[in-house]
């Protein structure tokens, strides 16, 4: 086993940040220029590094993280009301839309398989809408509680229908069906025992003595959660993302009030996450993106511009349901420019579709470079749009004080 590769991989991760802190006016997102990092220093350009396997190891690893940080995004309180009625329509719309996407390119002949390709476009980029939506100070607003919860519809809906129909462990979709419902209970199993638990005086101070020690107890506990049901998930016939996905989802649900009462928690997690495990898996998909595939005719190229308006489309068109909940035109485009904004899941499907043969390297690469396009393109439109909401809701205000 050797560390030469990773330790390249790490330096790149490391170095992003601050070429980031140098162009402060070009709101990029991190994973975008780490993934374009990892093209320019594989095999595709420079090849300085090869994905080997310990740095393969890690990615896996911090992909599934990455799903577990997606899942505890997750915020369950915006899944039920008045305004689940909206999310839902706009999510039954997100499915039909993608279904339809994927057929019409069935049909003529673009894709191998219309299911994954509908399953890509349906997620939405969690983690990299909060921190916009909190930036345009939207994110207590209908407009932004309305976007959180339909990219929360989408990215479960997403991770499910990737775990239900491409999965290397598992047989037909009948059984994966019966497995994930017993997976679910499962889990509510977990949920409910973990509450139960935390209602225990002396676990509870035996937890907040420990956490901020070496002990860092809450950390071992969660760690043992993510791979405890990653293990369950890959057993039962699933992706270990799920798995992982649903630990996040598990821990937000049993300690929703998390960031008030232990705040260091969820920043200690970011820090592993974030801080090393991801940017392994963001650098590392650089390295693995089929450059080649994506130049080697101008029809591939062109499909660039084709997934990346097959995602305004099914995920965008959706956001016209929120017109329901009084959204101003303006915040409509927003919500769906910000809902079409996807990377993670497109980068997670198009690894399993390489897997199981179900995409060709030119259409994965097609479809990896419009979700680079996305978080790029369609939060630089969105922004100035509920900044322009913003300050017309604040002088409505400020007219009518009563």
């Amino acid at each position: 086993m050797s560390y030469d590769n990773l330790v390249i991989v790490l330096a790149v991760g490391a170095g992003v940040p601050f070429l980031l802190a140098m162009v402060p006016r070009v709101p990029l997102p991190g994973p975008v220029l780490e993934i374009v990092a990892g093209v320019i220093i594989g095999p595709a350009v420079l090849n300085l590094v090869q994905p080997d396997a310990t740095v393969q190891a890690l990615s896996i690893i911090g992909l599934s993280f990455l799903l577990f940080l997606a899942g505890l995004e997750i915020d369950f309180q915006q899944l039920h009301g008045p305004r689940a009625r909206l999310v839902a329509l706009g999510l039954a719309g997100t499915i039909v839309l993608a279904g339809i996407v994927g057929w019409v390119l069935d049909l003529a002949g673009l894709v191998e398989s219309p299911l994954l390709i509908g399953t890509a476009l349906v997620a939405t980029s969690l983690g990299l809408l909060v921190p916009i939506l909190k930036d345009a100070d939207a994110i207590d607003r209908p407009v932004g509680q309305l976007t959180i919860g339909g990219a929360s519809a989408g990215e479960i809906s997403a991770v499910l229908l990737l775990s239900l129909f491409f999965s290397e462990h598992a047989s037909g979709p009948g059984s994966r069906l019966l497995l994930l419902l017993g997976l679910a209970c499962l889990t509510a199993l977990i949920a409910a025992t973990s509450i139960r638990a935390g209602r225990s005086m002396w676990l509870s101070r035996a937890v907040v003595n420990l956490a901020d020690t070496s002990a860092q107890v809450r950390i071992r506990l969660t760690m043992l959660l993510i791979v405890g049901l990653s293990a369950v998930a890959m057993h039962l016939g699933f992706e270990a993302i799920l798995g992982a996905f649903i630990a996040g989802a598990v821990l937000r649900l049993v300690d929703p009030d998390a960031e008030r009462t232990h705040p260091q928690f969820h920043v200690k997690l970011e820090g592993l996450g974030y801080g090393f495990l991801v940017p392994v898996f963001f650098v590392t998909s650089g390295i693995q993106f089929d450059l080649g595939a994506l130049f080697a005719d101008a029809a591939t190229v062109l499909r660039v511009p084709m997934f990346l308006a097959g995602l305004l489309l099914v995920r965008g068109l959706p956001a016209l349901a929120y017109r329901n909940a009084g959204l101003s035109r303006a915040e409509i485009v927003a919500s769906g420019l910000l809902q079409a904004t996807s990377l993670p899941v497109i980068v997670a499907a198009t690894t399993i579709g390489l897997k199981l043969d179900a995409i060709r390297p030119a259409n994965a690469a097609a479809l990896v470079a419009a979700g680079l396009l996305s978080v790029i393109v369609f939060p630089l439109i969105a922004l100035p749009l509920l900044n322009r909401t913003r300050t017309s809701a604040k002088s409505a205000a400020e007219g009518n004080p009563d």
